[in-house]
């Protein structure tokens, strides 16, 4: 096999190389993703059940201070202290006896915030799934151009027998195989990814309408 790869190196030209390098950088791109996203939805998935402890604690200060503790990439503690902050300065609005209204307010206040968190979270998976879907054809362009490398080579020496034809044409049929490896990872990591993001997204959905419910409430009961 190593054999093989060194010999297609040697007699590919720079179009091949600069394939080969291709698929290189894809691959390490890649990798890096799959990695950075693995480690940064651990600690997402590991924060989740955080959301049960956060509405047992007495008061919305122990609430957010557990969120701090717990969750590391600030997922749903961003969207806790958002909704907390505009709450109380719509409080203080009303207070001045500005004309307000509280579920208004929260509601755009956790859209935005909502929208914000989507967009972190689906960082990078866009290019996941640009690998996954072109590394494959890469690696075939890769092939066919080895193939033709091979047989202007072939013709040009005047060799026409089909032992000598099928070494050339075998070694660059390495480039093909070369991108379906890098795009199998990258389309399973797409997929496992894109699953984590619709539980998460869900999970966070369910905690803005319920502390908008709660905050809601909080500040009516505080107005009577």
């Amino acid at each position: 096999m190593d054999a093989a790869i060194s010999h297609y190196w040697e007699q590919s030209d720079q179009f091949g190389h600069a394939i080969a390098y291709l698929l290189l950088l894809m691959s390490l791109l890649s990798w890096t993703l799959m990695l950075s996203k693995a480690w940064s939805f651990w600690w997402v998935r590991k924060a989740a059940p955080s959301i049960k402890s956060f509405w047992l604690a007495p008061t919305m200060t122990d609430a957010l201070t557990l969120l701090r503790l717990r969750d590391k990439e600030k997922i749903f503690l961003t969207l806790a202290e958002t909704a907390v902050s505009a709450a109380d300065r719509q409080q203080l609005a009303s207070t001045l006896s500005v004309d307000s209204g509280i579920s208004e307010v929260l509601m755009r206040a956790l859209r935005q915030e909502l929208q914000s968190a989507t967009t972190r979270l689906e960082n990078g998976l866009t290019i996941l799934a640009s690998i996954g879907a072109t590394a494959p054809f890469v690696g075939l362009l890769g092939t066919v151009w080895g193939i033709y490398h091979a047989l202007t080579s072939i013709s040009m020496a005047g060799m026409v027998q089909i032992d000598q034809l099928a070494g050339p044409v075998g070694e660059a049929l390495i480039m093909t195989a070369f991108g379906l490896i890098v795009a199998i990872p990258a389309v399973l990591a797409f997929n496992a990814f894109n699953r984590i993001n619709r539980i998460t997204l869900a999970e966070l959905d369910g905690f803005a309408h319920d502390l908008h419910a709660h905050l809601s409430r909080q500040q009516e009961n505080n107005a009577c």
